[in-house]
């Protein structure tokens, strides 16, 4: 019998019983120490069942973070109405308060390389990059080419040097640093303030 569709809720539970494998795996070692047996074990699970979904433990890694990248791209754009160019949406200091969990801290340095790169990276890039570009399309905001690459690049960047200590700080320190950065990249375009004028907050079409 083939594999099950991805919908299937028995599929679904397997999955995310391999995920929780191997994120408490990677609370007790590198990623690199772990196997498919340890996880097969962990889980509960056959190990033909294992090879169902995954084709090695990078696979289901990959996948396991795919709700890291959902987290990331939801939380940059979790703000309503104008958003303050100050203080960042509380769902993006969130976010980073889980990444700085030791359980996945491994993981990501794993498969989120130093610049943005590696498997988690590449794939963090283009969703943001989508949603970015969607997002300040329908808002008429200037270049939004340009701008959506931008976001997506500075972010991922920023998050992979955090994660591998080329950044430091902590996470809320980070999420705001972060936010006053992506907020100054969609200001780009904007009309300049006439002299005198308070600044104001960026306008809608933003991260």
């Amino acid at each position: 019998m083939g594999p099950r569709p991805v919908g299937d809720p028995r599929t679904a539970r397997t999955r995310e019983r391999l995920h929780a494998a191997l994120l408490a795996e990677c609370a007790e070692r590198p990623l690199r120490e772990i196997s498919v047996a340890m996880l097969v074990r962990r889980a509960g699970v056959a190990r033909a069942t294992f090879y169902l979904h995954y084709t090695d433990v990078q696979d289901l890694a990959v996948d396991a973070c795919a709700e890291t990248v959902r987290e990331a791209v939801d939380a940059l754009h979790s703000w309503r109405g104008i958003p303050d160019p100050v203080a960042p949406p509380p769902a993006l200091t969130a976010f980073f308060e889980s990444v700085a969990d030791g359980a996945r801290t491994d993981l990501y340095r794993t498969l989120l390389h130093p610049g943005g790169g590696g498997p988690l990276g590449d794939t963090l890039h283009r969703e943001l990059r989508e949603r970015s570009l969607a997002e300040r399309t329908a808002a008429g905001g200037a270049a939004p080419e340009l701008i959506a690459s931008a976001v997506a690049a500075t972010f991922t960047g920023v998050l992979a040097d955090w994660v591998h200590g080329l950044l430091t700080g902590p996470p809320h320190t980070l999420a705001t640093d972060a936010w006053r950065l992506l907020i100054v990249l969609h200001r780009h375009g904007a009309p300049p303030p006439a002299p005198g004028t308070p600044a104001t907050p960026a306008t809608p079409a933003t991260p």
